[in-house]
């Protein structure tokens, strides 16, 4: 009969997990604290352990270090309320079998618990003990079962060297996670580069990321490293993957399977290896279907599918992280906002098409806009609990066509140039709460020259600072 360990400084935990495995067959020992496991592990041979990961005295993680020298091999399955990145990575590289968070549905745990004792390896077996990275907080926040899914998925893959596809709608935090992919990867310490190339003329992308030598094209002056070049040693993040001409894809399969390539112009061979990870909003599959995408690329860089879910499918996690963005929208000075009750209802009932990125647009504005310390309903611009439904005059093209309807019927002589102003200065001024204030990638966004968008901006405040409109 196999015999499975329990280590939780919680003796409900204890009781009810244990009562569960013994009714599944296996015998069933418990501990309150680490260090007694630990030392009865001295002369003891269980098939597999299940720990809790925050514990007084020794945690989880420390006993899977000991465990590892004492009983190499020894499945250890972690379980933990504290799911996130840096605590799935850190079981996962200090050699935990699996992650198992709580609350947890017994079958479940049973389930993985006897998956582990099956995996168990042969009494001769000597594997080499794993070694525990160095783990920081993650950016991304969550606790609904979509997000474990994820953490335990992140902390699983984080420690490799596989190429991993993320998949995702628009706003999901498919760079969020790329980062943390990173962050907690064996290359932490090299670089991090990210390459959206959806926003790369097609005729740009391939110095973009090879590089090019001098006089590879007009205007070439000088050597140009490359994407992968500057991610040597590190990670590449090829963002929007899917719109990459179908030529230069040829080209980035040659260099996947081979890791090696020429700057554009250049006749030296290159070598950078880096990690990648690759992400899209589209249906790749279907693009290949369509002849739009290269199946063999496609399956270079689909080693590891992680999905992200939309904001609606884990709305429970709204709160929280309305909270955190609403905390970091009061840095520099702002006074802290928090939602008050009907807010986060109207919040709740949105249907959030951009995802968490609208969510954070909403919390920068209401960081500024919200006359209060505590945001209510009739602050959300078009989300309260007066807001019009959808489709409704609320329009902005039917209230624009209001406001030109108002201002000919008044006679007004200049009613194009007030118009178009008052339009460019919203179109401006949403692009910089979209980009955080950064000119040139707002005039990216907006398909402006940045020296067109800084003289709108000048000519705004040069009417504001002569009080007219």
């Amino acid at each position: 009969m196999s015999e499975v360990w329990i280590l939780d400084d919680d003796r409900s935990i204890r009781f009810v997990l244990a009562e569960a495995l013994r009714d599944a067959g296996f015998m069933v020992r418990d501990f309150d604290n680490a260090q007694a496991a630990l030392h009865v592990l001295a002369h003891a041979r269980p098939d597999a352990v299940i720990t809790d990961l925050r514990m007084p005295g020794l945690d989880g993680i420390g006993f899977l270090e000991a465990a590892a020298r004492t009983r190499p091999g020894l499945r250890v399955i972690v379980m933990s309320a504290y799911t996130d990145v840096a605590s799935t990575s850190a079981a996962f590289q200090g050699g935990a079998f699996e992650y198992l968070p709580k609350p947890f549905d017994l079958d479940h745990a049973v389930a993985m618990a006897r998956r582990a004792v099956q995996a168990a390896p042969s009494p001769d077996a000597h594997p080499e003990a794993p070694v525990r990275g160095a783990a920081t907080e993650p950016a991304l926040i969550g606790t609904s079962p979509a997000m474990r899914e994820l953490f335990r998925v992140l902390g699983r893959v984080a420690g490799t060297r596989l190429n991993v596809l993320i998949t995702g709608e628009t706003g999901t935090g498919k760079e969020l996670v790329a980062r943390a992919l990173h962050r907690h990867s064996a290359s932490a310490n090299g670089p991090f580069v990210a390459l959206n190339t959806a926003a790369i003329p097609a005729d740009l992308l391939e110095s973009e990321l090879f590089g090019h030598e001098p006089g590879a094209f007009t205007g070439a002056t000088r050597r140009h490293l490359g994407r992968f070049e500057q991610a040597a040693g590190g990670t590449l993040f090829l963002d929007e993957i899917g719109d990459m001409p179908l030529a230069l894809q040829t080209r980035l399969l040659r260099v996947l399977a081979a890791g090696e390539f020429y700057r554009v112009g250049g006749r030296e061979l290159i070598r950078a290896e880096a990690r990648i990870v690759a992400a899209s909003h589209q249906d790749l599959a279907a693009k290949v279907r369509a002849g739009e995408f290269r199946e063999d690329l496609l399956h270079r860089l689909d080693v590891v599918r992680i999905a992200l879910p939309p904001l609606r499918e884990r709305i429970e996690d709204l709160p929280q992280l309305a909270d955190h963005l609403l905390a970091l929208a009061a840095h520099g000075g702002l006074e802290r906002k928090r939602l008050g009750a009907g807010a986060l209802e109207a919040l709740r009932r949105h249907g959030w098409p951009g995802n968490v990125r609208e969510l954070e647009n909403l919390c920068q504005r209401l960081a500024v806009m919200a006359p209060g310390r505590e945001i209510l309903a009739s602050d959300l611009p078009g989300l309260g609990a007066d807001a019009a439904p959808a489709g409704a005059a609320s329009d902005w093209r039917a209230a624009l066509g209001d406001a030109c309807a108002s201002a000919l019927v008044a006679g007004e002589s200049q009613a194009y140039a007030r118009l178009k102003r008052e339009f460019d200065q919203i179109l401006l001024g949403a692009a910089l709460a979209h980009t955080g204030g950064h000119r040139q990638r707002a005039a990216e966004v907006l398909g402006l020259g940045r020296n067109t968008v800084t003289r709108k901006l000048g000519s705004s405040r040069r009417r504001l600072t002569r009080g007219r409109p």
